[in-house]
């Protein structure tokens, strides 16, 4: 595996709850009205400093959905996912 580069971004921003590193700007929430089964969850436009998982069905509160989950790349926690059909 190569060398992995933390994006840093300026402004507000939202990080890693684990360890802290940059996630997406404030300015990339697109909704803050989404729900899963834990409650809520915010869709933004882009992310950064993340590695995805493999595609798999999963059932969602809509139905089902192609989605791929994705990981901090600074500590490897699940951060949330992205829809499968989503480069």
């Amino acid at each position: 595996m190569g060398r992995v580069f933390i994006v840093d971004l300026e402004g507000k921003v939202y990080s890693c709850i684990h360890c802290k590193t940059n996630l997406t700007k404030d300015q990339d929430i697109m909704s803050k009205s989404f729900k899963i089964r834990g409650g809520q969850a915010y869709l933004f436009r882009e992310v950064v400093n993340v590695s995805t998982g493999n595609k798999e069905d999963r059932m969602m509160i809509t139905g089902l959905h192609t989605v791929t989950d994705i990981f901090c790349v600074g500590c490897g926690l699940n951060v949330g996912w992205k829809y499968g059909d989503c480069p």
